[in-house]
């Protein structure tokens, strides 16, 4: 081998490294959005919650941001319950992979997500 194949050999292998000659990089990624969560649940985190029908609840934290947890199904008592638990797991952290508990009902959260709060309860008129 020359020393002219030699360079070119050295220089085809460098740029091949690189990514110059054929070599096509995949584009960047989105960044996935941050996992929601209330710190702090077992001392005050909580706020406020109010109930969406059998199917989710608001929860207020004690930034006064609200939140709306989704759940895995029905929670036959929770549009009556005047107090509820909220289970984190041995995590003093309520996401999406905390419960609520609702006169013995364990109810799972499929999701967390910001809300702007319960909707308005409508005024009544005279």
């Amino acid at each position: 081998m020359t020393q002219k194949t030699l360079i070119a050999s050295i220089i085809g292998a460098a740029a091949l490294a690189c990514g110059v000659i054929g070599v096509s990089i995949p584009p960047a990624r989105a960044a996935a959005p941050a996992d929601i969560s209330i710190p702090f649940v077992n001392h005050g985190g909580i706020r406020d919650w109010r109930a969406d029908g059998d199917h989710g609840l608001y929860v207020q934290d004690v930034h006064n941001r609200w939140y709306y947890a989704s759940l895995m199904s029905p929670c036959t008592d929770l549009p009556y319950a005047e107090g509820i638990g909220f289970e984190t797991r041995g995590i003093d952290t309520f996401d999406k992979f905390s419960s609520v508990v609702v006169r013995g009902q364990r109810c799972p959260v499929t999701d967390l997500v910001a809300s702007a709060g319960p909707p308005q309860k409508p005024h009544k008129g005279k």
